[in-house]
């Protein structure tokens, strides 16, 4: 290195996304970026001056400053995606709320976090005033209890204008000129975003604007996101500030369509009508888009491919094939919460392309590797650290190390220590590692389910159940067991007009998998879900437990 070479505002800046608004102000000015029901679309230049007067609004009005958290509990409204940008323009950390938790979670969250503002959409202000008044009755002080500001819909009979503490108010009367907060340190908090965790323990995910940026340029490549492209918001804002999308899509100058709800309906009638070309979903997202009736579909252009983006739990080889067939392209990504999202993708290889249809949706179900952002991801023994061989069989728990794991969790410095262990985000997800390299999950740590000494992964029998003609979901859980200590479980939910038995059900695994692998109860019934689609296992885990152990004669006979 020369003598002479200094680190100035001319060659240093901190990494943040914000600078992907600036630019798409700038570069894609005039054209839109946010589209929602029957508004006139908002363009780049005037989304990127909303969020600049809504931070404006944040800091004159409301006193906030740096570091401090702003709260929010909508779906997936326009006034949801500014708050990504304008809420660290005030220089503050944005922590977006879960719309299915209830009054009591919520009002746990804006304790632990600290909430000094808390944004409402009009739709979920029961729950939000209902948590706010917990608070108040918990402490003594008025003046720890955020201030509630209400996102009102077009439909609704607020009048921005008459509302003070209203979201479009906020906008209009906000000053003229702000100065934008940019991070001091590219380790400054940009997100808060809460995980597992019960009221008595929240756990906090801290993101930071150095992994934000660089895990949403990874994302954006692994996922083939191009210039313009016509998002279509399936996945929850609030999750993984929905997977890095929030960011990705203005950093590519992108359109955003926004939906409060959505049915596989509107999906097609959405695809069609925009000409979408990305979206994203759980696995229960493309089930519900494979398993649609006939009447719901429309057909886009011949000239769009629609990429969807699945991830948030294993996808079913047979729903990636079904999404394959109706024409969708299938990026499968993995990661966590702790690690800003997306961290791995199935990177898939040319020469799959002219495999059969079911072998391809076998080789997509599989995690991959780490994308170019994370510095290393792999499957390793928790107890000496040792890398499992590449043998498709030996298991071992994924860890991961790099620029896009997060800061730690807020307030609770053992959880973080415990975590990253060794040098290491330990994820609690069980996998192996193919010959080629690629991860697969094979189940979470909480989830392997343990029968005479076998460790048998749910996943694998639930994609095996997922085969059955008449089955819509499947999953399965551990169950007492006498003899065997456990034994799998099946909860099944059956297409419309189908039909199936408990015998039929366990015939049709017996026929594809070891004996000791085959359910032995089987549940007909809705599956509990998350809002982001995931099923809650938790919930199932609690009805298998109330079902107490298998007892009958012959329960030893696998």
């Amino acid at each position: 290195m020369e003598r002479g070479t200094v680190r100035c505002a001319a060659n240093y800046a901190p990494l943040t996304p914000l600078s992907f608004i600036q630019r798409a102000a700038a570069v894609y000015g005039d054209r839109p970026a946010v589209v929602y029901a029957g508004r006139r679309p908002t363009t780049w230049r005037e989304a990127r001056d909303r969020c600049v007067r809504v931070a404006a609004a944040l800091a004159t009005r409301f006193g906030v400053a740096r570091g401090d958290v702003v709260a929010v509990l909508s779906p997936n409204v326009p006034a949801m995606y500014e708050l990504h940008f304008a809420v660290p323009m005030a220089g503050a950390v944005l922590c977006t709320l879960n719309t299915r938790h209830d009054a009591a979670m919520v009002s746990t969250l804006l304790k632990h976090s600290d909430a000094k503002v808390f944004l409402v959409e009009s739709g979920l202000l029961g729950i939000g005033r209902d948590a706010l008044q917990r608070l108040a009755d918990s402490r003594s002080g008025a003046a720890s209890i955020p201030v509630l500001v209400t996102i009102s819909d077009d439909t609704d009979s607020i009048d921005p204008d008459a509302c003070g503490n209203e979201y479009e108010a906020l906008i209009k009367s906000a000053p003229s000129h702000f100065d934008i907060r940019w991070p001091a340190n590219e380790l400054d908090a940009i997100t808060l975003n809460y995980t597992s965790g019960t009221t008595s323990r929240p756990k906090g995910v801290i993101y930071n604007h150095r992994g934000v940026y660089l895990n949403t340029i990874a994302t954006a490549l692994a996922y083939d996101i191009t210039l313009m492209p016509m998002y279509l918001w399936t996945v929850p804002m609030f999750h993984g500030n929905g997977w890095s999308m929030t960011w990705a899509v203005a950093m590519q100058g992108g359109t955003n369509i926004c939906l409060r709800h959505f049915t596989a309906r509107v999906i097609f009638d959405n695809i069609a009508r925009h000409g979408v070309t990305h979206m994203g979903g759980a696995p229960t997202v493309l089930n519900m888009i494979v398993n649609s009736p006939a009447v719901d579909r429309r057909p886009s252009s011949a000239e769009t491919v629609v990429r969807v983006m699945t991830g948030g739990a294993p996808p079913p080889p047979r729903v990636l094939a079904g999404m394959e067939e109706l024409g969708f392209v299938v990026y499968h990504i993995y990661g966590l919460t702790e690690t800003h999202g997306a961290a791995t993708v199935c990177t898939w290889m040319p020469e799959w392309d002219a495999l059969p249809v079911e072998e391809r949706a076998r080789l997509k179900a599989r995690q991959g590797f780490h994308h170019i952002a994370m510095e290393d991801a792999d499957v390793k023994d928790p107890t000496t650290m040792e890398n499992v061989p590449h043998d498709g069989k030996t298991v071992g728990e994924v860890m991961f190390r790099g620029n896009t794991v997060t800061s730690g969790y807020y307030k609770d410095v053992d959880a973080t220590k415990e975590s990253m262990a060794g040098g290491w985000l330990r994820t609690g997800d069980l996998a192996i590692r193919h010959p080629e390299g690629y991860i697969q999950v094979k189940d979470r740590a909480k989830d392997i389910i343990i029968s005479g000494g076998e460790n048998i992964s749910s996943i694998e029998v639930e994609s095996i159940i997922f085969g059955h003609p008449a089955v819509l979901e499947a999953a399965v859980v551990a169950r007492l067991d006498d003899h065997w200590g456990e034994t799998p479980c099946a909860f099944v939910k059956l297409k419309d007009g189908a039909s199936a038995t408990e015998a039929e059900i366990i015939g049709f695994c017996r026929e594809k998998l070891p004996h000791y692998m085959v359910p032995k109860t089987v549940v007909f019934e809705d599956l509990p879900k998350a809002s982001t689609g995931k099923t809650q296992k938790f919930v199932l885990r609690e009805k298998a437990g109330a079902m107490g152990s298998l007892t009958k004669a012959g329960n030893s006979k696998l």
